[in-house]
């Protein structure tokens, strides 16, 4: 063997070997085969804050394996991602194999092809040691941080929850748009419509316009209703303007994550599995960037697919200015390798993927859209208001013939192209009806995963790596959040509508404040906000957070030595620490919410040892209730604690035996005759009736719903078990021979399979 080449992940193996051939063998190091001990701190403060790094027990076969092939090789490729993690790893493999700076080399490449790779292997460089240090410091801090901060949480709050550096930071931007939320007070208006049916037209045509005035009252807004009949309406003013929409650039890992939930509805970390799998692929190129650049090869190869497919009033080259502070991850954004691959092999979700940032880097380089936007006026000879008709056509289509980016504001519409007839100023706008409809004013929008990354990004917090790890370990880790819904509130309200000279009012149910797959916070998250904020505010500062990434960003280009970033930050946080651990005090929340109507005694809201419950009475007597997901110490009613303790609920009988609808730890369930039965996903408790209850009872307990055959005479059933068809004998399981049918087996083909096959795994 002459040389070896070690890349990051098993998955580009195969193709990169394709394209060198023989000569070299690609393994693969699994990332990181080092890192900071697990047996204390793992880093020595004493002497500059060197890290002590250990391989971990299920790497050292794997180093054992790479040392080898390194020591028969006449040359060590080292060809890991080029960001600081790609180039820790590295170094690390070059210090752990013992390689020499004359038998080893550094590539880097953005994308898994033959030319990508043969181009890198021709141009080789040394590891950059700047790049190095600050991976070390990032690893180094966040280590002093969680090392020296969880066991104060789990003294004071809980055992078992950790903080983090980025992590708190951004669990504290969750909890304050929580708290934002709680405050805000929701306030009804009215928001007059009209249908105008303009003079001279169709009375088919039918013209929408807003009143540009918002009423308090429901009496202000019949007044002004009231006021309307047989008033006229007349055209007061017309502005047109042309305007021009802006594709946008080519995608970034953060805006290719908030793109891919908005419209493909993708978590974060999936968004990664995905991105990742496709360019292990050679299909796009490197998904951990903060950069909007193209190659020029990328923009002449979209161009003239472009000019090809759409025609070359459709192509606007450009090159766009990466905004995002300190972005320094890679040298291109993410794009299709090939230009013309307008669609790939794989999985939907992988298909669905590869599709939007096909479309996003084509549109990137299209020409803008020409939209002509007009503002008329409509005025009453009765009112001073005005009636406002807003429309935009769009007069050339340009990047819109292929993408539109999304929005994470829900109030918005993406809009349709709207054409108005041919009004003129001073035209008649007969009104052939008019509604008075009540709204609520609303409160700031919880953050998805994907308006979270946005703002993170925003605050210059984290890094393209560091996002999906961070809210997996918020939502996953700890139970600090939860991604789930609201389902709102509902309110009755009444509405208006004129008609002719006729006035009727229409009864109402809004529901205000409901959300889908948004991130809400725990208790343990609030609560630990609240600690960290009150003992540690300097280090869940924003501001702090973004000014770290800048210190990271000077190491990485040499112009600041890495220790002396940990120094100055650990000295005051050491001392801090150690005065909060010598407190011995800690308040947990608690709340009175009232008397309970039937005993009198007092319910009140705590936090335990198993989380936060609600309590009726005190001493021995006391009933205990714990809150449901999402339901607040800081914000949970009365009315709501009650409900709590309707659980466990006799819901009816079958066959002589209660029905009884429960929760527990795992969630809602039944108890029926000594065995218990889940609830499926959105069957509350307290509301299941005995015949749902019964139906859930009688399908579990069926053993012929998973049986697919039975032949009495062995004693051998098939089954479609959790992971697929099985076939059991005398309460032994055997696995089904892979493109065998389990629908299409006769006895002797089972028998024939036992005698063949050996005992199925667990």
């Amino acid at each position: 063997m002459k040389n070896l080449l070690i890349v990051e992940s098993p998955g580009k193996v195969k193709t990169i070997q394709k394209y060198l051939g023989n000569d070299y063998t690609v393994k693969a190091s699994i990332g990181h085969i080092r890192d900071l001990g697990q047996k204390g701190m793992g880093v020595d403060i004493q002497h500059g804050f060197k890290p002590e790094y250990e391989v971990p027990a299920d790497k050292k076969k794997i180093v054992a394996e790479l040392k080898k092939l390194a020591a028969e090789a006449d040359m060590v490729w080292l060809a890991s991602d080029e960001d600081r993690e790609g180039e820790a790893i590295s170094w690390h493999l070059f210090d752990t194999l013992g390689l020499t700076e004359d038998k080893s080399k550094r590539i880097v490449f953005h994308e898994i092809t033959k030319d990508a790779i043969l181009n890198a292997i021709k141009t080789p460089r040394t590891i950059d040691m700047n790049l190095v240090d600050a991976q070390q410091a990032r690893r180094v801090l966040d280590r002093l941080v969680g090392f020296e901060l969880s066991p104060i949480l789990w003294r004071k709050i809980q055992p078992k929850l950790s903080a983090g550096r980025v992590q708190s930071v951004a669990l504290r931007l969750i909890v304050d748009r929580e708290r934002e939320i709680m405050a805000f007070k929701k306030e009804p208006f009215y928001r007059i419509e009209a249908t105008f049916n303009p003079e001279g037209t169709k009375s088919s045509v039918k013209v929408k316009a807003v009143l540009d005035n918002k009423f308090d009252t429901l009496q202000q807004a019949e007044k002004f209703l009231q006021d309307s009949i047989g008033a006229r309406f007349t055209i007061k003013d017309i502005q047109q303007k042309d305007g021009v929409r802006v594709p946008a650039a080519p995608f970034t890992t953060s805006t290719l994550q908030q793109e891919a939930s908005r419209k493909l509805h993708l978590t974060v970390s999936t968004t990664m599995r995905l991105a990742q799998a496709l360019y292990e692929r050679g299909l796009i190129t490197y998904m951990r960037t903060d950069s909007t650049n193209l190659s020029s090869l990328a923009r002449s190869t979209a161009k003239a697919f472009i000019c090809d497919n759409f025609g070359p009033e459709y192509s606007r080259p450009r090159q766009y200015t990466t905004h995002s502070k300190g972005a320094q991850e890679a040298h291109e954004a993410i794009r299709p390798t090939y230009i013309q691959n307008t669609s790939i092999e794989g999985t939907a979700q992988e298909k669905k993927l590869y599709d939007l940032i096909w479309k996003r880097t084509v549109a990137s380089q299209m020409s803008d859209a020409k939209i002509l936007k007009t503002d008329i006026a409509v005025e009453s000879d009765r009112r001073p208001e005005l009636f406002r008709i807003q429309a935009s056509q769009i007069l050339f289509d340009g990047f819109l013939k292929l993408y539109l980016e999304g929005t994470d504001d829900e109030t918005l519409d993406e809009g349709s192209d709207v054409i108005l007839p041919g009004l003129n100023l001073g035209q008649a706008m007969n009104c052939k009806e008019m509604r008075g409809e009540c709204k609520f004013t609303q409160p700031p929008f919880r953050y998805s995963e994907a308006s979270l990354v946005k703002k993170l990004e925003e605050l210059g917090i984290g890094r393209p790596s560091t996002y999906s790890p961070t809210i997996t370990t918020l939502t996953t880790g700890r139970g600090y959040v939860v991604k789930g819904d609201k389902p709102g509130e509902k309110e009755t309200v009444v509405n208006l509508k004129l008609t002719g000279d006729t006035i009727t009012r229409s009864t109402k149910t809004e529901v205000i404040g409901s959300e889908k797959g948004k991130l809400l916070p725990q208790e343990i998250g609030m609560m630990v906000t609240d600690y960290l904020m009150k003992n540690f505010d300097g280090i869940i500062n924003y501001d702090f957070t973004a000014n770290v990434e800048k210190d990271f960003d000077l190491v990485a280009a040499g112009d600041r030595a890495w220790n002396a970033v940990i120094a100055d930050f650990y000295t005051p946080f050491h001392k801090k620490v150690e005065d909060v651990l010598s407190d011995r005090t800690f308040s947990r929340p608690e709340r009175e919410l009232g008397k309970d109507p039937e005993t009198g005694l007092p319910v009140i809201a705590k936090f335990g040892q198993w989380g936060p419950f609600v309590q009726i009475g005190e001493g021995e007597n006391r009933r205990f209730a714990h809150l449901a997901a999402g339901q607040l110490i800081e914000n949970v009613t009365l009315e709501d604690a009650l409900k709590l303790f309707e659980l466990p609920r006799t819901v009816g009988t079958l066959d002589g035996h209660d029905i009884v609808a429960t929760k527990g730890k795992f969630g809602p369930y039944i108890k029926y005759n000594g065995k218990n039965f889940s609830l499926p996903k959105g069957c509350n408790p307290l509301t299941v009736t005995e015949q749902e209850c019964q139906d859930i009872i009688k399908s579990s307990s069926d053993p012929a719903k998973d049986q697919i055959a039975r032949f009495e005479s062995s004693d051998i059933t098939v089954i479609n078990g959790r992971y697929g068809p099985y076939i059991k004998q005398n309460g032994v399981n055997y696995k089904i021979p892979r493109g065998t049918k389990a629908e299409s087996l006769t006895e002797e083909k089972c028998l024939e399979i036992i005698k063949s096959a050996g005992k199925a795994k667990k």
